[in-house]
């Protein structure tokens, strides 16, 4: 099993100079542009895509027209909440972070067809709280119960196999990977083949069985090789997502937690990783801007730049603690992460809600998702931004902030193709009653121009009958699920087919189509 199939390695390779000049190319045109459209209501929405309008278009595993793409798409679903798994079990809901994390070579069809094709194995994230169903995996962490019920979170394992030559693609398998951890939201793949999934609770509860939650998991694609232990030493906190630097080692880690937001990163004590290497411990650090102790960045403009510093964190498993007297922009009676407060007290600075992460050729891009502010004037709670980091010189400017929900509304998940294409999930209000897109209501994937313009590639068109549940041998709620978010986009290898899932009723798709046509 390779954590890096060949392919990868050559669209890299022959893509490398096109990412230079693509999505972190004409920088200072688009800064220009993005400023414009915060005064000029005209150029608020998004551009139209290269890929052309979008449309109902028919899943070509149950024929249900469960998502609008445009001409010359398809996708198949797979893996429904309420589906048997390999093992037996119910597959379960609310499917969350997810990315590909490595390819099998030569895997044999049970039937004999095929031999010698590549499988794709993604590890995806179930953001599950404390219930009655927890997940029966290889690796456990808690099987006490805590806030009422048992742990109920955790990771599958799925196989997906593109297609060649007379072959089409299919869906192979479902398993269970990681079980006994609450609410599991994003997370990142390791350069060495791996999936770090995070634990998105801020919590100082204690289960039956004496463990606490709120960490970071390693889980492996052999799914019986994954521990089930946490990697105390990343931090207890608010966990959205992460991602790795693979020149240095060091990962970089969000805080999901309304304007008490920090930015971290964990420096292993075994650079050189592998399986199992951050569990040997490493040292949290957290962001701080030089020269401007406490950098409110809750609301910032396109183009706002600050010069990164780290400070340590002496206690990663902290408590939280009552956030002080005065402290801005936030409820009261809010606490404040065990991490943040000792950051803070640093000096460290704030995002409004720190979630997606990624990493490509030298840069992190990350995403606050309610960074600006509403109509009252509220920081924090504004459409969303996303910054780049430079690993090299530790500058983080904006490169995208939205001003307004018709371009991007509160983007979450990030994910960054070989080629440098970058698309964003939006939270589930992207289209609220009054304000809908020219497609209806619905969340959407939001594509990003190499300009840097926003531009819809999906639409969330899932509606669902009773008898269209029952004629395609689904066993979930009838409804009307265009409400809900889509989460955990992320790319195969050669940037072919993009995997994202709809986290209600849980669904995980996989879409292909000419992806030439347009930026990404």
């Amino acid at each position: 099993m390779d954590a890096f199939d060949p392919s990868r390695r050559q669209v890299i390779k022959s893509s490398a100079a096109a990412m230079a000049i693509g999505a972190m190319g004409s920088l200072s045109a688009l800064y220009t542009r993005q400023a414009a459209a915060a005064t000029d209501p005209t150029r608020l929405s998004p551009v139209p895509s290269r890929y052309g309008a979008l449309a109902p278009v028919a899943d070509l595993s149950t024929g249900l027209p469960l998502l609008q793409l445009p001409r010359g798409f398809s996708y198949r679903s797979f893996a429904w909440s309420g589906d048997r798994m390999d093992d037996g079990q119910i597959c379960p809901d609310r499917h969350d972070g997810m990315a590909v994390v490595a390819a099998r070579r030569g895997a044999q069809h049970p039937h004999g067809r095929g031999h010698g094709r590549s499988e794709l194995i993604l590890i995806r994230n179930h953001e599950r709280g404390a219930g009655s169903s927890p997940i029966r995996a290889p690796g456990m962490y808690d099987t006490g119960t805590v806030s009422g019920g048992q742990p109920g979170g955790g990771t599958t394992t799925l196989r997906y196999r593109p297609g060649e030559g007379r072959h089409g693609d299919e869906w192979r398998g479902v398993e269970p990977s990681l079980g006994g951890t609450l609410v599991n939201c994003a997370g990142g793949p390791t350069p060495w083949g791996t999936w770090l999934s995070c634990e998105e609770i801020k919590s100082n509860a204690v289960s039956s069985t004496g463990h606490k939650h709120g960490y970071v998991f390693e889980v492996d694609p052999r799914s019986e090789r994954t521990s089930g232990r946490p990697i105390v030493e990343m931090g207890r906190f608010s966990h959205e997502a992460v991602a790795i630097d693979p020149r240095t080692g060091i990962v970089y880690l969000t805080e999901d937690d309304r304007n008490k937001s920090g930015f971290y990163r964990f420096i292993p004590n075994r650079r050189a990783g592998c399986h199992g290497s951050l569990e040997h411990g490493g040292r949290l650090q957290a962001a701080r801007v030089r020269g401007k102790p406490n950098a409110d960045l809750t609301a910032v403009s396109i183009g706002a730049e600050y010069q990164l510093e780290w400070v340590d964190i002496p206690d990663p498993d902290l408590d939280s603690i009552a956030a002080p007297s005065g402290f801005p922009d936030i409820g009261a009676g809010d606490t404040l992460s065990g991490p943040f407060a000792q950051a803070w007290s640093e000096g460290g600075l704030r995002m409004s809600r720190g979630e997606g992460i990624w990493y490509s050729y030298g840069k992190l891009f990350i995403v606050d998702t309610s960074n600006g502010t509403d109509p009252q004037g509220r920081k924090g709670r504004g459409n969303g931004a996303v910054w780049v980091l430079d690993l090299f010189t530790q500058r983080m400017r904006a490169l995208f902030v939205s001003s307004h929900q018709l371009a991007a509304h509160n983007p979450d998940n990030i994910t960054v193709n070989a080629r440098g294409g970058v698309v964003l999930c939006e939270d589930p209000d992207a289209a609220p009653a009054g304000s809908p897109d020219e497609y209806g209501p619905g969340t959407r994937l939001v594509g990003l121009t190499r300009g840097g313009e926003s531009f819809y590639l999906c639409k969330n068109n899932t509606e669902l009958t009773s008898t269209q549940i029952a004629n395609a041998g689904k066993h979930v709620a009838e409804g009307d699920y265009r409400d809900s978010e889509f989460c955990g986009a992320c790319w195969d290898p050669a940037a072919r087919t993009l995997f994202v899932n709809l986290q209600s009723p849980g669904i995980t798709f996989a879409i292909t189509g000419p992806w030439e046509r347009g930026p990404l």
